[in-house]
């Protein structure tokens, strides 16, 4: 019998950490292996924000922070809503904390009781479902398929609820899909979310500058419902700052307070010379934001002319984020030697073992039929990466 709580035992593994590690352990023994695995830019930092936390060092900021973050960050953060978003939140209905996934745990324990239906669409975050499970909550998922862009209408949205929804979380830019909300499909979504004036919405937009098609919508724009919005946000894809573990929330008050609370027993402030640095990056404009999209979508385009190129996958055009999610289903029951694919996770350690390229189950993400691949990886890995996938897919019968 385990000493270890049910708690723990209940949660699954991270996948996207999983198959990361099983690319660095064939890295150690000397092979070539391309990671297209984990979700983080291949970009540096931008210069301004390094020489902010530098000053930051230098200026002593090496003192316990307050809960939620200085007030001058918060500050920033509801400046920039407003300036670039067109949403009014006063500095004290912000929450700063230790990265974007620090701010969604917070929002599910503090809305999710036993027992009270948290509505995800499919494919999803890996983390989300597992962090309904730690508030005792119970996910019910709504499957969008690659036809539909992976997204859901609002007759889908209205058909999952129940009278125990209590919450409806959801990414756009999308991970691990890429699809973008327009606003009129957001309104598809609200016009549903105003004959339920009980339901939460949590609206993870961390990848809200990475977009190709255009000004980001939010779901927080509908006056109708804005006061039950939880916006998610933070640093660590826009400004290439993942290691810095900043990310915070903007919410109603009452919400926005019971956030500081249970953070304040958990993690406290997050680091004082990371919010230094963010404070900078949000000071700094958007020209290195910019730059970085221009070329995450250049790379898009080449590997999703690469793509269509492999038989017997489906792959349809992102509009954000830096992922594509493939259906390669067709794939399943075919084998080569010793290798016999019979769904997703197979089919990955094949890729891993035979093209040395470390991608994820699209099962980690809610969707057996697909797989993840992340293309923030220079141009000529990423070329190299899809022909080794190609060739070792044609092994397969």
């Amino acid at each position: 019998m385990t000493f270890l709580s049910k708690r723990i035992n209940n949660l699954s593994e991270s996948q996207t950490i999983k198959m990361a590690k099983l690319g660095r352990e064939l890295s150690a023994k000397g092979i070539d292996v391309i990671n297209l695995s984990f979700g983080e830019p291949d970009f540096f930092t931008p210069e301004f924000v390094k020489e902010a936390a530098k000053t930051a060092v230098d200026e002593n900021y090496s003192y316990y922070t307050p809960v939620s973050g200085y007030p001058e960050l918060r500050k920033a953060i509801a400046e920039k809503l407003l300036r670039e978003n067109g949403l009014s939140y006063s500095f004290d209905q912000i929450v700063v904390s230790t990265g974007a996934k620090q701010s969604l745990a917070n929002a599910v324990m503090c809305l999710v009781n036993p027992g009270e239906e948290v509505i995800v669409p499919t494919p999803y975050w890996v983390s989300y479902s597992e962090m309904i499970k730690l508030a005792e909550g119970e996910t019910v998922f709504i499957n969008a398929t690659v036809e539909n862009n992976f997204k859901i209408t609002g007759a889908q949205l209205e058909a999952a609820i129940t009278p125990k929804t209590k919450v409806f979380m959801f990414s756009s830019p999308c991970n691990p899909t890429g699809s973008v909300y327009s606003k009129e499909e957001l309104a598809d979504l609200v016009a549903v979310f105003e004959k339920y004036p009980n339901i939460y919405i949590i609206s993870d937009e961390i990848y809200e500058h990475i977009n190709f098609v255009g000004k980001h919508a939010s779901i927080a724009e509908f006056d109708s419902i804005k006061d039950r919005v939880v916006l998610i946000n933070g640093f660590s894809k826009s400004y290439a700052m993942t290691g810095w573990r900043v990310g915070y929330m903007a919410a109603n008050k009452e919400l926005s307070n019971a956030c500081d609370k249970m953070q304040g027993q958990i993690t406290s402030g997050t680091s004082s010379i990371a919010q230094r640095a963010a404070l900078a990056a949000y000071q700094g404009g958007l020209e290195t934001v910019n730059a970085m999209v221009q070329e995450f979508k250049s790379r898009r385009d080449i590997v999703y002319a690469l793509l269509k190129e492999i038989p017997n996958i489906k792959v349809n055009l992102p509009d954000g984020a830096f992922y594509f999610f493939p259906e390669v289903k067709a794939y399943f029951g075919t084998s080569t030697g010793d290798y016999k694919i019979n769904n997703a996770e197979d089919l990955c350690l094949y890729l891993l073992n035979e093209a040395h390229v470390s991608t994820v189950t699209g099962e980690a993400f809610g969707n057996e039929d697909c797989i993840r691949i992340s293309y923030a990886a220079a141009e000529d890995k990423l070329r190299d990466a899809v022909s080794r996938i190609k060739a070792a897919l044609e092994k397969l019968s």
